[in-house]
């Protein structure tokens, strides 16, 4: 194929029709993507001709098979690529210890990580928070990102993108992202569509721009870097029709609760979604991006949006090179991945449709981001949940009560990449100010864009003195409180909340709310768009309905109601069309990997062996070579287990291993303490995934977390067997590993569903879990389990814990485990009472694979991979 003058090796879809393999009309896009990649990377091994047929022929009906893909690139951000560095980093030491070269553990594709999970929102409301909170980023994370220094010196293909640039999926978007890829190899050139796996769940957020990648935990992720295909069955694809037009006011953020809402109750765990219709022509890249993003909570691999005329005028828009534009046109045009007007529609497994124009004011929480309320419902929703009986304390010479906002945070690349509800909080105000409206002094306020690029247009056009008048100052560029980096409360707030024992609330415009995530202290915690955080922060309470309440009293004496303020969409469009640029990407981007001066002043260890520091808190060498099991060694069957935990529906990842504060009566803050750290230094779990040794005392320390063995305590304790002495859930797995007993997890639906959090499997294995029987699990988890040696069994539909009367209190047998991974599916499972009952029940092993499979065998996905790769060095000695 031939663009600009250039030639491009191609591998070409319509070869797929001329060799009647299959009608590629009736093929959805993503598939498509997916077709290329396995007709390009067909070796009649890991790809072999039957699967591209299997793909090809597009049968909806036909029951899923198993398909290798290879991503383009890699994506991580530091929370998760830290501990990937770290793995691979073990893995070079053990190489020479086998003997093999170490530099045999580097990526084999791209690999760009994005530092944007660490900064804390410590001050805020102050023209210098966000010059104090980069500082105190670094001072906190100078360990972490002496590592990062490291790797990207000792690794090839191996990108940093600094602290105080932007959050990984918003760069990703207007940068990083290139639609199609292109490849030079033996000098000839080559172009493919830009696939990538990341090491965060919200890597989805490219699909708005017609690229797939989903995520994967970091254990997946180096797996690819290292050459390995990930393994996955071809999933189901769920057309979503948009018809019609957002009404006057409408935001991206309402449609993306309405369609998250939709999704999950229509049930799309492991199927990809692609959207068409009339009314995704009507809808910016950005408010696709918006969408997309939130695939991990409406449950969906992906959420896709083929390239059209919005992709291109998007890319040319962030500044990418004409070159760039000419090719992604000129290459989905000729591989039949360009939506055009007219196109036929391809056959979907299922389809649900939406008409744009019944799209209301929305919100969701308090606790989960499929819970979409409307507006005028968050009253009545908060005092459901919380009751109606409304406590009070006292607070800085005035009165704090249930229900008041503490937390306003303009945040996440789910909102902040998008310029018109970015705008729309800034014009909504800069006419609250305008009216004399101020926000309430309980209320803690951050702004925290994913790109530098929205500072830009802010400043251009003339909003952010209003914001900053509201509070709204700049605290970092970075996710902050979307993951729970919102930093403590002001201590007036926090004591009045303490003593009280009040349900505060937090509004955020981020994309997960679940318990005990945005802040310890806040137990109410609603998504919304960015300029109803504005507005929540004026009204300071979430018990009031917006729609007839007042938001205050204006200068005039007069009530101001939202709809005095509240943008139209005419204002909004002009504010993007008049301050949104090509220079302000241009600008930006073109320093993207420099970083500041702290950053460059960071000493870099040389060589490609990492030299551990033995008293580090941070980064420590992890155990996983150790002991490896051996492959060639049938499966055993597992005895004598007993249960660690029972627990109930959708039990996220931040349940089982936060990514927040450690408190000072922990485990894991015990062992900081022990290593000399004080608690003012604990800093946060997330940025202690370096170390095994915290990351295993934090597992299941969530202090939301509710497990049937506490005795009715919330928070990370269990109930040791048989002493019946109740303890922390770290300190019972450590009991019982002394004993030299194994254990069991048992959970409801929905296990392991939100971040795509590989520690919340790294953790389990280190403490001793053998397998985790549940109804049901969310895709990344279950994956991360394989891939950490641990079994996951899930009940047989009819089934759960309660019908089979099962109370944690037993003693658990599995067996058929060996015939099971080998294809049966089913393992026999025998829990013995106390008492020598035996209930014994069948159980479906959930290595989904063949790939899967040759994983837990090796105990492992990285022990896998290691051997894989020493094998040809062993073979030669």
């Amino acid at each position: 194929m031939n663009v600009g003058g250039r030639s491009y090796k191609i591998y070409r879809l319509d070869a797929i029709e001329k060799a009647g393999l299959g009608n590629l009309s009736r093929i959805p896009y993503s598939i498509r993507i997916l077709l290329e990649n396995l007709l390009r990377n067909e070796d009649n091994h890991t790809v072999k001709h039957a699967d591209i047929s299997y793909v090809a022929s597009w049968n909806t009906s036909e029951a899923p098979r198993d398909v290798n893909f290879r991503p383009a690139r890699i994506l991580m951000q530091d929370f998760t690529g830290v501990p990937a560095v770290v793995d691979l980093a073990a893995m070079r030491d053990a190489l020479k210890k086998m003997g093999a070269d170490p530099a045999l553990a580097n990526p084999l594709i791209p690999a760009d990580l994005v530092i944007d999970h660490s900064v804390q929102v410590d001050r805020f409301g102050t023209n210098d928070a966000f010059d104090f909170n980069v500082l105190l980023e670094y001072q906190r994370n100078h360990e972490r990102y002496s590592l990062l220094r490291w790797a990207q010196k000792a690794f090839r293909k191996f990108r940093v993108v600094p602290p105080g640039t932007g959050i990984v999926h918003q760069v990703n978007l207007e940068y990083l992202a290139s639609v199609v890829f292109r490849n030079e190899e033996d000098g000839e050139a080559s172009a493919y569509p830009d696939t990538l796996l990341g090491t965060d769940s919200h890597t989805t957020m490219i699909n708005g721009l017609g690229v797939v990648g989903w995520g994967v935990g970091g254990i997946e992720a180096e797996a690819c870097m290292l050459g390995q295909p990930i393994t996955m069955l071809l999933p189901q694809v769920v057309g979503f029709k948009l018809y019609g037009k957002l009404a006057e006011g409408i935001t991206a953020t309402d449609l993306v609760l309405t369609i998250t809402q939709m999704l999950r109750k229509k049930g799309v765990v492991g199927k990809f979604v692609e959207f068409f219709g009339p009314g995704v022509r009507e809808l910016s890249i950005a408010d696709r991006a918006t969408i997309a993003n939130m695939a991990p909570e409406y449950g969906a691999t992906i959420g896709f949006f083929p390239v059209d005329s919005q992709t291109l005028h998007y890319l040319r828009l962030t500044n990418r090179p004409d070159s760039l534009v000419a090719l992604v046109e000129a290459y989905s045009k000729e591989q039949g991945l360009f939506h055009a007007d007219g196109a036929p529609e391809p056959e979907y497994n299922d389809t649900l449709s939406l008409d744009l124009s019944t799209v209301v004011p929305s919100l969701a929480g308090p606790k989960r981001p499929q819970d979409r309320i409307t507006l005028p419902e968050v009253k009545a929703n908060f005092l459901q949940a919380f009751g109606p009986e409304q406590k009070t304390a006292d607070y800085a010479g005035g009165v704090l009560r249930d229900g008041a906002v503490v937390i306003a945070a303009i945040t996440s690349c789910t909102n902040t990449s998008n310029p018109s509800v970015m705008l729309a909080a800034g014009l909504l105000a800069r006419k609250a100010v305008e009216k004399g409206l101020k926000v309430q002094p309980w209320v803690k306020t951050s702004l925290a864009p994913g790109s530098k690029v929205v500072m830009d247009y802010f400043h251009e056009a003339g909003v952010m003195p209003a914001l900053e008048a509201l509070g709204f100052n700049l605290v970092g560029f970075g996710c902050t409180t979307c993951i729970g980096n919102s930093g403590p409360l002001p201590e007036p707030v926090a004591e009045a909340v303490n003593k009280g024992k009040l349900a505060v609330a937090a509004v955020l415009s981020g994309n997960r709310n679940f318990e005990g995530r945005v802040n310890p202290l806040v137990k109410a915690n609603y998504l919304a768009s960015p300029p109803l955080v504005v507005a929540y922060a004026l009204a300071g309470r979430v018990d009031i309905d917006l729609v007839s309440d007042s938001l205050g009293t204006g200068k005039d004496g007069k009530p101001v109601f939202l709809r005095d303020i509240w943008p139209s969409t005419a204002e909004v469009q002009g504010a993007v069309a008049a301050s949104v640029d090509k220079e302000m990407f241009e600008k930006e981007y073109s320093v993207v990997f420099e970083g500041d001066a702290q950053w460059r002043a960071i000493r870099v260890a040389e060589g490609d062996l990492f030299t551990w520091d033995d008293q580090s808190t941070y980064i420590r060498r992890p155990p996983y070579f150790d002991n490896m099991a051996d492959p060639g060694a049938p499966l055993g069957d597992l005895r004598g287990l007993r249960v660690l935990a029972v627990l109930g529906d959708s039990i996220t990842t931040d349940h089982i291993s936060p990514a927040g504060n450690i408190a000072r009566e922990s485990p894991a803050a015990r062992y900081l303490m022990e290593h000399g750290v004080a608690p003012q230094d604990f800093n946060q779990y997330g940025s202690r995934r370096g170390n095994h040794e915290v990351m295993m005392r934090g597992t299941f320390a969530n202090i939301r977390l509710k497990n049937l063995l506490a005795g009715g305590v919330e928070g990370g304790w269990t109930t040791h067997q048989p002493s019946g002495d109740r303890m922390s859930i770290y300190d019972a797995a450590m009991r019982y590993k002394n004993e030299g007993v194994g254990l069991v997890v048992i959970a409801g639906k929905e296990y392991g569903s939100g971040s795509s959090r590989d520690w919340a499997a790294k953790g389990v294995q280190l403490q001793g879990v053998r397998a985790v029987i549940a109804e049901s699990y969310e895709r990344i988890h279950r994956s991360n389990l394989v891939g950490m040696g641990v079994l996951p069994l899930q009940f047989l539909p009819g089934e759960t814990r309660e019908t089979l009367g099962l109370t944690g209190l037993e003693t658990y047998a599995i067996e058929g485990i060996a015939e099971a991974v080998s294809g049966s599916r089913r393992a026999a499972v025998t829990a013995t009472t106390p008492g020598g009952a035996a209930r014994k029940f069948q159980a479906v092993v959930r290595i989904d694979t063949h790939t899967e499979a040759d994983y837990f065998r090796h105990g492992g996905i990285l022990p896998y991979v290691l051997q894989q790769l020493a094998a040809p060095s062993l073979a030669k000695a």
